[in-house]
């Protein structure tokens, strides 16, 4: 893939952030994606950051309603900016949804590439017999049919639609990098 992606960080005109965000209903791999793309470009030593956005407001009560996951993004995203980064991959159900929030939230303007991981019943509720059981799994499940529905008449113009069956996770996050453009 050429010199290491990193080294071109501190170039003159290369300080443009870009934010790629994962989206699709539970089940679906965005989770596997973002790792197997984690792994790809580390290989290959491009400078990056990972967040898995259920983790910036995984709390109980929920703090939804407070803006927590972008509060969290911004002050998470400060100090990988800091440390020279440029390139994050952000991973949630409704990501594609929230993008421009989310870019927002990042502060420097990202160029985004949204992407709708897509799945089929049938498949996503097999994956989430394997973490999931009884109550929770029917309630899971219902949740992410849900989700499918929603994301897939609200997703934005220009957001990239991927089918996860039948594709790996390495052939998957090599689909969304080329989208990406890392």
């Amino acid at each position: 893939m050429g010199a290491p992606e990193h080294e071109d960080d501190h170039r003159p005109g290369t300080d443009a952030s870009h934010l790629v965000v994962l989206g699709g209903r539970s089940g679906v791999g965005k989770t596997t994606t973002a790792l197997a793309l984690h792994a790809l470009l580390r290989a290959d030593d491009v400078r990056h950051a990972v967040v898995e956005g259920d983790n910036l407001d995984l709390a109980w009560p929920p703090p939804w309603e407070h803006g927590l996951d972008l509060r969290n993004l911004a002050a998470v995203w400060a100090n990988y900016r800091e440390l020279g980064y440029r390139r994050l991959v952000y991973t949630n159900t409704v990501s594609v949804l929230a993008a421009g929030a989310l870019a927002a939230a990042m502060g420097d303007s990202p160029a985004v590439t949204a992407v709708l991981l897509t799945g089929a019943d049938d498949v996503v509720d097999a994956r989430l017999a394997t973490r999931e059981t009884g109550a929770e799994l029917a309630a899971h499940r219902e949740r992410s049919a849900a989700a499918a529905r929603r994301l897939d008449a609200e997703a934005p113009a220009g957001t990239h639609r991927i089918a996860t069956e039948g594709l790996t996770p390495q052939e998957l996050a090599a689909r969304v990098r080329a989208l990406a453009g890392w």
